[in-house]
């Protein structure tokens, strides 16, 4: 849903110049030195980039999620570390607080996420527990109005610079599975809570990932999100299903710009006295990578509209992500191709690129588990029981 299409056609195509003339001149500098600039930091906040989908009333820009999605992908065609610097904050970092918060926490909480004062963070997976989620490990023991928190989180998106945890935990140790697992929020100076030195990783240079460790941290009863213990994992699954959405479409903007950068080359770039472009094993590579893409947006977008109608979007949101991440990984290694030799030279930035997007398939589930959940939830709508 699209709550005013003239203003958000303008609101996009300033987007689109913002990303081009601010943003992907500093994607060089971004890899060389691991970190977004302040000064982009402060023109994003100004941009409204980090309260993309918080309501209005807390400073945001309320964004329904076809408008969201369609935000993203402009967002995304420059280095993802741009779009990960806001992103927790206008997706992962906030929608548990936006789905389940009290209202107390929503005034409390939204608006600094909102405004970029504070970087949000989603500390679900753990050593253990990735996939399968409702393995966590990590607990919260109530004593009187607090909780005394104690785990370890890993592969914490801006866990380093964030100021705001959203932390999932198991309350009731006695009941296995989601039922016993609750949600917190827990700012960054609360004794007990440490984040670890960055990783080193193969790609995504300048967004910042880390292990975040819990050691009898005391968080106040009143950051129990919702108030209520034993809704953590249905919160974390209502985040997810909007986030898996909201990831597709930052897995196609990438391919977008991918795909650019490859017809530029193949069109200036000549052999045997004509342009690559010319060739026609070239030609199906640029197919492919075309209706890939325009699938990807599709399915998108339409998942998108569901939600917005209040559909359950679970299978869909599967589906969203696990096709756009693949597609996004096909993009990337079909334009190395059309480089050639070329493609695996940092100057040209597409290997970057083919780095950076690998990551893709891997976290908000593996595409493997997305396969798992399309393939039994499709079962289960034709009446299999799995095991019967």
């Amino acid at each position: 849903m699209i709550r005013d299409p003239e203003g958000f056609d303008i609101f996009l195509g300033d987007l689109r110049r913002f990303v081009k003339e601010r943003l992907v001149p500093h994607e060089k500098a971004v890899m060389e030195n691991d970190e977004v600039p302040q000064e982009i930091v402060r023109e994003m906040a100004q941009q409204g980039m980090f309260g993309y989908s918080i309501p209005e009333e807390y400073g945001g820009a309320g964004m329904t999620t076809e408008e969201l999605v369609l935000a993203a992908i402009e967002l995304s065609q420059c280095s993802v570390a741009f779009r990960a610097r806001v992103g927790t904050n206008t997706g992962i970092g906030s929608e548990a607080l936006v789905a389940d918060g009290t209202r107390e926490q929503k005034e409390k909480y939204l608006p600094m996420l909102a405004s970029g004062d504070v970087t949000g963070a989603f500390a679900l997976t753990e050593p253990e527990a990735g996939s399968e989620a409702t393995a966590l490990k990590s607990t919260a023991r109530r004593e009187g109005d607090v909780y005394i928190l104690n785990g370890t989180k890993c592969f914490i998106t801006n866990a380093p610079i964030a100021g705001l945890f959203t932390v999932m935990a198991r309350t009731n140790p006695q009941v296995p599975g989601a039922a016993g697992i609750s949600a917190f929020i827990v700012e960054r100076n609360t004794p007990g809570l440490s984040t670890a030195a960055p990783y080193r990783k193969m790609g995504q240079e300048g967004s910042p990932v880390s292990e975040v460790h819990f050691h009898d941290c005391r968080v106040p009863a009143e950051n129990l999100i919702g108030g209520e213990e034993g809704m953590g994992f249905r919160t974390a699954m209502k985040v997810l299903n909007k986030q898996r959405i909201h990831l597709a479409a930052l897995c196609t903007g990438p391919a977008i710009r991918m795909l650019d950068e490859a017809i530029r080359f193949v069109t200036e770039r000549r052999q045997f006295g004509q342009p690559l472009a010319d060739f026609q094993l070239i030609q199906a590579m640029i197919a492919d990578c075309q209706t890939e893409i325009h699938a990807a947006r599709a399915l998108i977008l339409e998942t998108a509209r569901q939600r917005d109608r209040g559909e359950d979007v679970t299978l869909a949101a599967s589906m969203c992500k696990y096709f756009a991440s693949e597609m996004c990984g096909r993009v990337a290694d079909r334009c190395v191709q059309m480089f050639g030799g070329y493609g695996y030279i940092a100057d040209y930035g597409i290997e970057r690129f083919y780095r950076d997007v690998r990551l893709f398939r891997l976290y908000e589930g593996t595409s493997q588990i997305h396969q798992l959940n399309i393939a039994k939830r499709t079962l289960a709508a034709h009446g299999y029981r799995e095991g019967k």
